[in-house]
């Protein structure tokens, strides 16, 4: 019996894809492991485990899945019935801070119940409007609710007379990433910003301008709680933070002088007006959501593939895809099958 092991130099070339940056390129040749034992001594499910592996083709349902597509219709479908409500309630603000304004009983006596109602809808907001509606009323298409808010000490009359200056951020504590912006004397407020913007932005957090031209930081509502409580500046450690508020101010509605009733009327019409472009755009995503699904339908190569995948599914002999299977089969009966294969 040929007992000759193989020597530490042999190897043997085995021909794999690999590249590094998306594990699709070019074949290369990379050295297969040394056997340590004879080759005809090897067990048969020895040798096939030592056997390059090979992938087995991703499974896919059909060709147009989007993987978005559901949560999509249901964020711009949730947006439009909150924003659809709010507007309601704002317009029957409107209407008793009118009445009121004009001395009429009844509208004193409404305003307090109706602006009650809005407040709550406000305060509901993060819940109700499908996490696309910020606390300004606006709708973002594709982008979460965002959080505004300022970090103290980073103004653009500190950064510039402090230039050049080399900050590092981190979020999420100690041994985070940390990333530096490097300010150069001379740079504008808007190159500062964006300097920032360029820095800040894989941490999840963007930076710009308000209209005062003041610098104002962004990140999406759901990481905001994890931002304001570890965001940090190497040097200076964690740093504190502070919330814009809304431009919109929809509180004590109806409360103070003539004056003061007329100033809550203003408001209530400027967030009037952009829960009505609000309601446009959300109406207008939800409308391309649609016809996104209704372009997704399944071809006959998509129908051949969910076929074939079934059948995979079939052979197996695992509890979970038997399960799936018997599930999916209840009810289906011989004579149901006959009629819908009987169809033109």
């Amino acid at each position: 019996m040929d007992t000759t092991l193989r020597t530490a130099s042999t190897t043997l070339p085995v021909t794999t894809s690999v590249n590094p940056g998306n594990g699709v390129g070019p074949a290369k040749t990379v050295p297969a492991p040394l056997r340590t034992q004879p080759v005809q001594d090897e067990a048969p499910d020895t040798r096939a485990a030592t056997r390059p592996a090979v992938q087995a083709p991703q499974r896919r349902s059909h060709a147009n899945w989007d993987n978005r597509l559901q949560s999509d219709v249901t964020s711009a479908q949730q947006a439009r019935e909150y924003l659809d409500r709010v507007a309601a309630q704002l317009e029957s603000v409107k209407a008793a801070l009118s009445a009121k304004i004009a001395g009429m009983k009844s509208g004193a006596r409404d305003l307090e119940a109706r602006a009650r109602q809005l407040g709550a809808s406000i305060a509901a907001r993060s819940a109700q409007a499908g996490g696309s509606v910020d606390a300004q009323l606006a709708f973002s298409d594709g982008e979460p609710a965002q959080q505004r808010f300022r970090i103290q000490g980073l103004d653009v009359a500190t950064l510039q007379s402090s230039a050049p200056l080399s900050l590092a951020f981190s979020v999420g504590g100690a041994g985070g990433p940390q990333l530096a912006a490097s300010l150069e004397p001379g740079m504008t407020a808007e190159e500062i910003s964006t300097r920032l913007d360029r820095t800040l932005a894989p941490l999840g957090v963007r930076a710009g301008l308000d209209k005062q031209n003041r610098i104002e930081f962004r990140t999406a509502e759901a990481n905001w709680p994890g931002v304001r409580d570890s965001i940090a500046i190497s040097g200076r450690g964690r740093v504190a933070t502070e919330a814009v508020s809304p431009d919109l101010k929809l509180q004590d509605l109806g409360t103070g002088n003539a004056e003061a009733l007329r100033q809550s009327l203003r408001e209530v019409v400027q967030a009037l007006e952009r829960v009505r472009r609000s309601q446009d755009a959300a109406s207008a995503a939800l409308s391309a959501a649609t016809l996104r699904a209704a372009q997704s339908e399944l071809s006959a190569d998509d129908l051949a593939i969910s076929a074939q995948d079934f059948a995979t599914t079939a052979a197996s002999h695992d509890y979970e895809s038997l399960l799936a299977i018997t599930s999916a089969l209840v009810g289906v009966s011989r004579e149901r099958v006959l009629a819908l294969l009987g169809l033109r």
